[in-house]
């Protein structure tokens, strides 16, 4: 028994063991693995009360995830079949997406989410649910509730995605997005746009952009890792500084972006003369892809550690390259995703980098490949993106 007091008949007993990693850091590797546990309570008044612990599970897309939640109900006799399981996605602006219900042997899915969540199925006691091939919208908090006759209760799970937050603007300049097409620009860029928590982990991990940019929850923010005047005063603490909450429709600014793994390769196509824009199109598809988007190089860079000098072509026009390894002529001696702007897209000539899906045979038939990524480049710090005037 979970409980430290008795509890009435048909009262509902949620546990949400939160495995993996936390929002708040633990002392020992050893601490690192254990899991936390909601206890769910009746106080004297018969009402059910939850005692919970924050915590998040970690995937990247396309992969496969577990949202856990187990429960406990009394008497140990009562009908699962009376049992009714919802999972729910919560937004900052406490908007309820439904994700799942079941009730017995019946279930139903919502939205993006069918034919990519069913239930765990772990023994008796077991809410939780699989989301397979996991996308980038999905990201964010999960509410898990679990109801009988009588009573009812939930416990909350964070799922997080391992990527990388990238500053964008457009062709047309700074300062020139509302939040609607901060949104539409990022997703244009294979990215969402990105929540506090992944922008002050960038910060952390040493992002450091002087430009205001929409978040997902309709906050503008920017991250300082080296205080100057330009940028908010050079006595002023490092950090990530907070406009606050704008009005979506009027103001104007640019946008942090975040990505995560991809199905795919990016790569710079070797080519003995440099081209323009329209040619740098037609030079992927001949080779069997498409000009690869920012938000692709920025997450290749991040997970599969790819490392060029060379500037070239991607899909918004930029021109732009990945460093990894610092070194001579190569933008300075931090790593990090290399910006020389939006040029002559006729008369100006460069490289060009390429995506291509990842494909693989099945009975004859080419699907996409569901493969996890590549190793991560963690422990490279997330410095300024360098930008240069053509």
């Amino acid at each position: 028994m979970l409980c430290s007091q008795p509890l009435s008949l048909g009262t509902v007993t949620c546990l949400v063991l939160i495995f993996g990693l936390y929002a708040t850091s633990l002392s020992t590797d050893a601490e690192k693995g254990r899991r936390k546990v909601v206890h769910v309570l009746e106080d004297d008044t018969g009402a059910v009360i939850v005692q919970t612990a924050p915590g998040k599970v970690i995937t990247h897309r396309g992969g496969s995830i577990t949202l856990p939640c187990r429960y406990h109900h009394e008497p140990e006799s009562s009908d699962p079949n009376r049992i009714r399981i919802k999972w729910t996605k919560v937004t900052d602006a406490l908007v309820f997406e439904d994700v799942f219900v079941a009730l017995g042997l019946q279930q139903r899915l919502f939205g993006s989410y069918r034919g990519r969540v069913s239930l765990e199925k772990n023994g008796p006691g077991d809410a939780s649910v699989i989301i397979h091939n996991v996308t980038l919208e999905d990201y964010g908090r999960y509410e898990c509730e679990v109801t009988n006759d009588m009573e009812d209760d939930t416990g909350f799970v964070n799922l997080d995605l391992e990527g990388v937050v990238f500053p964008y603007y457009p062709r047309v300049g700074r300062y020139k997005l509302n939040y609607h097409q901060a949104e539409d620009v990022c997703k244009e860029q294979d990215a969402i746009l990105a929540s506090h928590a992944q922008l002050h982990k960038a910060w952390l991990e040493g992002l450091d952009w002087c430009n205001a940019g929409w978040l997902e929850d309709g906050s503008v923010q920017y991250p300082i890792s080296h205080p100057r005047d330009q940028c908010g005063r050079k006595d002023t603490a490092a950090g990530v500084r907070n406009y606050g909450y704008r009005h979506k429709e009027d103001e104007r600014y640019d946008a942090f972006c975040f990505t995560s793994n991809l199905n795919g390769k990016v790569y710079f196509l070797k080519r003995f003369k440099k081209v323009n824009y329209s040619e740098a199109v037609k030079a992927c598809v001949r080779d069997g892809s498409v000009v690869a988007k920012t938000g692709q190089l920025y997450a290749a860079w991040k997970i599969q550690l790819l490392d060029r000098c060379e500037a070239g072509w991607l899909e918004d026009a930029s021109i732009r390259y990945p460093i990894v390894n610092p070194r001579t002529r190569c933008g300075g001696p931090q790593p990090g995703v290399r910006h020389l702007g939006f040029p002559d897209l006729k008369f100006r000539l460069y490289g060009v980098y390429c995506f291509r899906k990842n494909e693989e045979s099945v009975n004859g038939d080419v699907v996409k490949s569901t493969q996890g990524p590549r190793k991560s480049s963690k422990d490279i710090p997330m410095n300024t993106t360098s930008t240069r005037t053509i």
